[in-house]
């Protein structure tokens, strides 16, 4: 089992937002390997002095580096169309759209605050709530 993780999961127990306790206990009990692609890597970089120190960071805390493979970045591209076609606004692509495709083809399922875009547009994708 793996389980890809949201910038925004990341962000929330980083910055020590009101659930952040919730969504670390839900991490640490997952009873799967936490991944994170670069997309949300780069998401959360501000945070961190350097890359080396980002790195060892999420190692201590069980998160491993996981590249979005072309598999998953080519189903990026695809709801990204559908989206525009559907009269989606942004014109380039949306972050969202690769975290997503990336834990469809990549992970189990998707710890994040879903803002929409991924119940809609990931309907296979089990998304990861916190507990309690």
């Amino acid at each position: 089992m793996r389980t890809a993780i949201d910038a925004s999961v990341l962000w929330c127990i980083l910055k020590r937002e009101p659930t952040w306790q919730r969504w670390q206990n839900t991490l640490q009990e997952a009873e799967s390997d936490l991944v994170i692609c670069e997309v949300a890597f780069a998401e959360i970089s501000p945070y961190f002095a350097s890359a080396s120190d980002m790195l060892q960071h999420l190692e201590a805390v069980g998160i491993a580096f996981d590249p979005i493979q072309p598999e998953a970045a080519f189903l990026a591209g695809q709801i990204f169309k559908a989206y525009r076609a559907e009269g989606g606004p942004r014109v380039h692509m949306i972050a969202d759209f690769l975290i997503g495709a990336h834990a469809q083809e990549q992970a189990d399922e998707l710890a994040a605050l879903d803002r929409g875009y991924f119940r809609r547009y990931f309907p296979p994708l089990r998304l990861v709530v916190p507990l309690g």
